[in-house]
C-alpha cells in the first residue's frame, strides 16, 4: 500500500465510529429515528470542541454543524461545506459491528467468520482487482460495516485534523455538517441551509476511486390503498373481497422485462414494490418512481394508476387509494447552473493522482435535496462498497485518497479565488 499524501487517522476514527450502532427506522416518529445517532454526533460534537474549534453547534434535531477558519490571506474565498451523514441502513444490522482488517489483500475471496456462508468473492466485485496489495477492511459477517456513511464521516474529521494541524496549507472558511437519518429519506427534513452558511457544499458518500457524482434520479414515492371487504371466512360467500388478492392481481400486471431495478441500469428509470401492508380489508402497497429525467415520473405514475384501475376492475367490488408524494429531484438541474462547484472538485481529484469518473449515481444523496434547498451539493468518493449489506468493504487505501481529495479541494478552491 503507498504512503497517503496526508497521514491522518481516519481509518483509526473509522474503526470506533462503527462500534455505534445508528442504524435509522423508517418507522420511528422521533428525529432523528432511532437513540444511537445521538449518541454518534454527541461524539462528533464534543471532538470537534476538543479540536478548538469554537463555534459547533448540535440542535435539537441533532445536527453537528462547525467551522474551520480560514488561513488564507485572501478576503472573499467562497465558503465550502463537507457533509455526511450518521446513520446506517434500516436493512441490516448495525449493531454490535466488529471489523476485520485485511492486510495485504492478494486477490483471494474474503470470507467473513462469523458466518463462514458470507463470502466476497473477488469475481463477484471488480472493483477489488484494484486493491491488490491494499488493506480491506469488512465486518465479520453478521451486520453491515456501516461505511455508508461512517466513512465519509471520518474521512471528513481526519481532514479536519489535519488542515488544523497545517496552517501552511492556504484555504477558505470551511462548514462541516453532520447529519441523521439520510438512509431514511429524511436526513435534510430539518437542515438549515442558511445556519449552514456554505456558499457551495460535497457530501462525501460516494463509492468507486476517484467519483464525482452530479446527477441523481428525480424520484417520487407512491402509495397504492386497496380497500376490500372482510367477514367471517366461513360465511364469506359473496360477501368478502380480499384486498391481498387485489393487491397480488396489481403487483403481478407490473412489467416484468423491464421498468423494475433487476432489469434497469445507467440512466433506465423503474417503478419499485418495495414494502406490503396487507390485510383482507384493506392493503397497502408502497413504491418507489425513479427516472433521471423529471418529466418523466408522471408517465411512470400514470402506469401504476393504470395498473391499479386493471386490478380492480378484476374485483368490481373493490377500490383503490393512489397518493403521491415528491422525494427529490435530479441535482444536476441545479449544478448545471454552478460548474465551478464540479469542476473544483474534479481538479482536486485530479491532484490526487486520480482521474475524475463523473458518473450518475442510480439513488438520491441529500445533496438532491439540498441542492434545490439552495446549497449546490455534489457527492464524492468516499470508498464504500456493497453498502446496506452484510458484504459491505472499503479500502484503507481509498479512504486515505478521500481525506487527500478533501484537503485538495480546499486549496483549489482558494487558488481560484482572484481578489487578494
Amino acid at each position: 500500500m503507498s504512503t497517503p499524501k496526508y497521514a491522518t487517522r481516519c481509518v483509526e476514527l473509522f474503526l470506533d465510529y462503527v462500534k455505534i450502532n445508528t442504524q435509522s427506522s423508517e418507522g420511528s416518529d422521533t428525529f432523528p429515528s432511532t437513540p444511537g445517532q445521538l449518541v454518534l454526533l454527541q461524539r462528533l460534537h464534543d471532538e470537534l470542541k476538543e479540536l478548538g474549534l469554537t463555534d459547533v453547534t448540535m440542535d435539537e434535531h441533532g445536527y453537528v454543524f462547525a467551522t474551520v477558519p480560514a488561513t488564507s490571506g485572501k478576503q472573499d474565498v467562497p465558503v465550502i461545506g463537507f457533509l455526511a451523514h450518521v446513520d446506517t441502513s434500516p436493512e441490516m444490522s448495525g449493531e454490535a459491528v466488529k471489523a476485520i482488517i485485511h492486510r495485504d489483500y492478494k486477490g483471494q475471496d474474503l470470507v467473513l467468520p462469523d458466518d463462514p456462508t458470507a463470502v466476497i468473492t473477488f469475481e463477484d466485485n471488480p472493483h477489488l482487482a484494484g486493491q491488490i496489495g491494499n488493506d480491506i477492511i469488512t465486518a465479520s459477517g453478521t451486520t453491515l460495516l456501516g461505511a455508508d456513511n461512517k466513512a465519509g464521516v471520518a474521512e471528513i474529521m481526519a481532514a479536519v485534523e489535519y488542515l488544523l494541524s497545517h496552517h501552511e496549507i492556504a484555504h477558505g472558511p470551511l462548514r462541516i455538517g453532520f447529519t441523521p437519518d439520510e438512509e431514511i429519506g429524511s436526513g435534510t427534513e430539518h437542515f438549515d441551509v442558511q445556519k449552514f452558511g456554505a456558499d457551495c457544499a460535497y457530501t462525501v458518500d460516494g463509492e468507486t476511486l476517484g467519483e464525482l457524482q452530479m446527477e441523481t434520479f428525480s424520484a417520487d414515492s407512491i402509495t397504492v390503498t386497496f380497500h376490500g371487504f372482510n367477514t367471517h371466512p366461513g360465511f364469506a360467500k359473496g360477501k368478502m373481497v380480499n384486498s391481498i388478492k387485489v393487491a397480488a392481481e396489481f403487483i403481478a400486471r407490473l412489467p416484468k422485462d423491464g421498468l423494475s431495478p433487476e432489469t434497469t441500469e445507467a440512466y433506465q428509470g423503474f417503478v419499485h414494490p418495495y414494502t406490503l401492508d396487507a390485510s383482507v380489508e384493506c392493503t397497502s402497497v408502497k413504491m418507489l418512481v425513479r427516472d433521471f429525467d423529471t418529466s418523466n415520473l408522471k408517465e411512470l405514475e400514470l402506469l401504476v394508476e393504470q395498473l391499479a384501475l386493471e386490478a380492480v376492475a378484476v374485483f368490481p367490488q373493490s377500490c383503490a387509494e393512489i397518493n403521491i408524494e415528491e422525494s427529490y429531484r435530479n441535482m444536476k438541474e441545479v449544478l448545471e447552473q454552478h460548474p465551478d462547484v464540479v469542476e473544483n472538485a474534479c481538479e482536486a481529484i485530479r491532484r490526487a493522482g486520480l482521474e475524475p469518473r463523473v458518473e450518475p449515481i442510480r439513488g438520491g444523496t441529500d445533496g438532491s435535496r439540498l441542492s434545490f434547498m439552495g446549497l449546490p451539493t455534489p457527492n464524492i468518493f468516499a470508498g464504500e462498497h456493497n453498502f446496506h449489506s452484510r458484504y459491505e468493504w472499503i479500502s484503507t487505501s481509498d479512504m486515505h485518497k478521500a481525506v487527500e481529495v478533501i484537503i485538495e479541494l480546499c486549496r483549489v478552491w482558494e487558488e481560484r479565488t482572484t481578489s487578494a
